[in-house]
């Protein structure tokens, strides 16, 4: 039977100091803007405009980023300055929904993509050229595939290792099915088998996910998710090899021995998280129904401290959110994915300096 926490009351929070947390049940953190963690980021600057949907971003080592759009499956090489070329556009992608063209990562002069086919959700190698992506390579095929909860974030951790999320497509039952690629985190090499040490001997390196839409290192290595909650909490977890995050038999905190509790929660409203990013000592979460921007100071521990919203409903649903190699942020908007309403300059990339 599914376990959720008690409701959080406008009152709890509008009691609490402008300085420090509200004090949940077994001591969780409730979210509220009007907390405080220094000095706010610096005003956001357009990267580049006129995109649709950008989804994923993921940075080459000479500065330049590699951006996806779901919609329109397009490749997108954008510089520092703004200027965008077109690298591909996958034939074999069908957008539709939730799903199409997602995420990125880049290793040396390759590029991994994550994206909706005709069957399923795949994860396939490129080589990255001047010209554009080359010797196509399927490295993972049969990821359940949907009109809703295709996960799609793709990053590379410390380790070296590829880390690839999934979500249950609405098939609630897959997420805590460890032989379905459904609501899991995956964890392989660059061929697309099973990283070495995961937990089952599989690609599955932490499942009981809902949808999974954001990963994130911090300093010490240690991992974290974003994950979309049904109607009542949102999350970000700390993700252990093995762990099992509880979905869906727990929605936010159950304090259940046979699942790891969030290190935060939010309301549905305030977050529907995308993507996370770590700079300066806190993660960076977009949030697309909640359109703004949280920042989420950690301790040295790895804990979560009193959250703060920036931007708030100033630039609509925000999903992409990369730290750059120079130590900022690039904050993509979501306006044009059906459940915005587009600004003029949409969907753009801007550049947030981190405070």
């Amino acid at each position: 039977m599914r376990k959720l926490r008690t409701i959080m009351l406008l009152t709890a929070l509008t009691a609490c100091s402008g300085l420090t947390a509200c004090a949940g049940r077994s001591g969780e953190v409730l979210p509220t803007s009007a907390v405080s963690a220094g000095a706010a980021p610096g005003a956001p600057q357009d990267v580049v405009t006129g995109l649709a949907v950008p989804w994923g971003i993921a940075f080459l080592p000479g500065g330049d980023a590699v951006v996806t759009e779901r919609d329109t499956a397009r490749v997108l090489r954008v510089t520092r300055a703004g200027q965008v070329t077109e690298l591909a556009r996958i034939e074999d992608a069908r957008p539709d929904g939730e799903g199409g063209l997602m995420g990125v990562a880049a290793k040396d002069d390759q590029l991994f993509l994550y994206y909706t086919a005709e069957a399923d959700n795949r994860i396939v190698r490129y080589r990255l050229t001047g010209g554009g992506l080359t010797d196509q390579q399927l490295l993972v095929q049969g990821i359940p595939k949907g009109g809703i909860h295709n996960g799609g974030r793709l990053a590379f951790g410390p380790d070296g290792f590829l880390y690839a999320t999934t979500g249950e497509i609405g098939d609630r039952d897959l997420a805590q099915q460890r032989d379905s690629l459904g609501g899991k985190i995956l964890r392989m090499t660059v061929d697309g088998v099973p990283a070495p040490g995961n937990p089952f001997g599989t690609l599955v390196y932490s499942y009981g996910h809902r949808n999974v839409q954001g990963l994130a290192w911090d300093g010490s290595g240690r991992l974290y998710a974003s994950e979309f909650g049904a109607n009542t909490y949102d999350e970000v977890n700390r993700i252990e090899p093995g762990g099992n995050y509880g979905w869906p038999e727990v929605e936010g905190r159950g304090d259940d021995q046979r699942y790891v509790n969030p290190i935060l929660t939010w309301s549905t409203a305030e977050a529907s998280p995308s993507g996370l990013a770590y700079a300066n000592g806190s993660l960076w979460m977009g949030a697309l129904r909640g359109a703004r921007l949280w920042q989420i100071p950690l301790g040295e521990d790895g804990s979560a401290g009193a959250p703060v919203a920036h931007f708030t409903d100033r630039y609509g649903r925000l999903r992409a959110v990369a730290a750059t190699p120079d130590g900022k942020l690039w904050v993509g908007t979501s306006n044009k994915d059906g459940r915005g309403s587009p600004r003029e300059g949409d969907d753009r990339i801007m550049s947030v300096t981190p405070s």
